[in-house]
């Protein structure tokens, strides 16, 4: 089984799931995503946000392939480019950390590791960019699936709470913790991504 983890590019957006491939809910503001998704544009301004965070910043997120077919993917960026964390009650993300916007894997592909091996990436690649720590907002009401974690598998991967909130806990993972997470923790992400997986299966185009 051959696999890779890929940096987001616009050419293989399409390689994500729908609705993520279009959603806007972190990379706009409210009204601007809303207005987005009236009038049929999400899609297009997702694509304007990963060109413009790739020229500035660099990569913004992963893509997992097994056997060339993809199989989920994490997108985290430096909170200046996820406005749409702002509306958040315990916002701002902290200055030495990234935002994880969110994540995702096929429930079929779970307990083979790829999930410790998603985060181990991109733990990688933002310690080289001078960062210490990712942090998330989280659901602690969490029911189905959506754009934020649950708050409950999250903290039993290692994060912990920094700004509580009985719905949107801002939550932390300090980055050279994950360098060498143990087995049963390569379990709970495996089941944490496959949680918040709408489809049971992600298609190449």
């Amino acid at each position: 089984m051959g696999r890779q983890l890929v940096p987001l590019t616009l050419d293989n957006l399409p390689d994500l799931p729908m609705p993520c491939r279009r959603c806007v809910f972190w990379e706009l503001d409210p009204v601007s995503a809303d207005r987005a998704e009236k009038d049929g544009h999400a899609e297009r301004e997702k694509e304007a946000w990963i060109s413009a965070v790739l020229l500035e910043w660099g990569s913004c997120g992963r893509v997992v392939y097994v056997d060339e077919v993809p199989v989920g993917f994490v997108l985290f960026a430096p909170p200046a480019y996820v406005p749409g964390s702002l509306t958040f009650p315990t916002s701002p993300v902290s200055s030495d950390a990234v935002q994880l916007m969110t994540a995702a894997l096929v429930p079929g592909y779970q307990g083979q590791g790829l999930g410790r091996v998603m985060v181990q990436t991109v733990a990688k690649d933002v310690l080289r960019r001078g960062f210490k720590a990712v942090e998330v907002f989280a659901d602690a009401r969490w029911k189905e699936p959506g754009c934020l974690l649950p708050a409950e598998h999250l903290l039993a991967v290692g994060f912990k709470t920094v700004r509580p909130h009985h719905r949107f806990p801002r939550l932390r993972l300090e980055l050279r913790t994950t360098l060498s997470w143990k087995a049963d923790v390569e379990r709970a992400l495996d089941q944490l991504l496959g949680a918040v997986q709408k489809d049971p299966v992600l298609r190449p185009l």
